[in-house]
């Protein structure tokens, strides 16, 4: 199998196909950089400029067998809901490695990116996932809401249906840690705050990292990649 790191791939719809247009982002003045299939590409949620990228995606990019490297985009959504992004590697069967998140390179850059390690030889493919993050969304109003007083028990019936619907893709011996959080934040014989520190644990979030609630989900479309035996170097 690919990568030899990170999680598996939570369930999800298909993802969207980026269609042909997007705004102006970073580059030359007047020039827009392209997308993953060498033209503007823009879908529910923009993923630009993929890297590495090679003469417009027209050949590919170069790795040898175990070589760790890093894929970028550039990935943001209009308004203040919070967005996720991840990398999808694809070895010359057409088989889907370990799923990889991926990171926030500089905050406020909109610039994401991971490292994948291939670990055949052979014509890869690399996509980036771009998706709307709704647990993190909630979270972010909650640790402000709750605190202050506001919209108590409308704020925390939202958060206990997040978690529940989050749990429909979580392992069996997983889920149970999100259905227990949805139970605490529903729990009226505890004060608000409580409830709120209850669904916000270490062991959640290691549930929700690996296995992440996702919607509009927004793919690149695929790059390759030839993976070379290491004396290729």
């Amino acid at each position: 199998m690919p990568a030899k790191h990170h999680s598996s791939a939570p369930s999800t719809r298909k993802p969207e196909r980026s269609p042909s247009r997007r705004p102006a982002a970073a580059g030359p003045p007047g020039a827009e950089p392209p997308s993953a299939n060498g033209a503007p590409g823009v879908g529910r949620i923009p993923v630009l400029d993929v890297r590495p990228f090679v003469q417009r995606g027209r050949r590919p990019a170069k790795a040898v067998v175990g070589e760790t490297f890093e894929i970028s985009a550039t990935v943001f959504r209009e308004g203040h809901d919070a967005v996720a992004a991840n990398v999808v590697l694809r070895d010359p069967g057409g088989r889907p490695g370990p799923w990889t998140p991926m990171r926030e390179l500089t905050p406020g850059t909109d610039r994401w990116g991971a490292e994948v390690t291939p670990d055949a030889e052979g014509l890869w493919t690399y996509t980036v996932e771009a998706w709307g993050d709704p647990v993190t969304t909630w979270r972010r109003h909650a640790q402000i809401k709750i605190p202050a007083g506001m919209d108590t028990e409308p704020v925390l019936e939202e958060g206990a249906r997040l978690y529940e619907r989050a749990a429909t893709e979580v392992p069996s011996e997983q889920r149970k840690i999100l259905l227990i959080a949805a139970e605490h934040l529903r729990d009226g014989t505890r004060p608000a705050t409580a409830r709120l520190a209850a669904a916000l644990t270490p062991e959640v979030d290691a549930v929700l990292s690996r296995y992440p609630l996702r919607e509009l989900v927004t793919a690149s479309d695929p790059l390759p990649l030839l993976v070379e035996r290491e004396r290729a170097l």
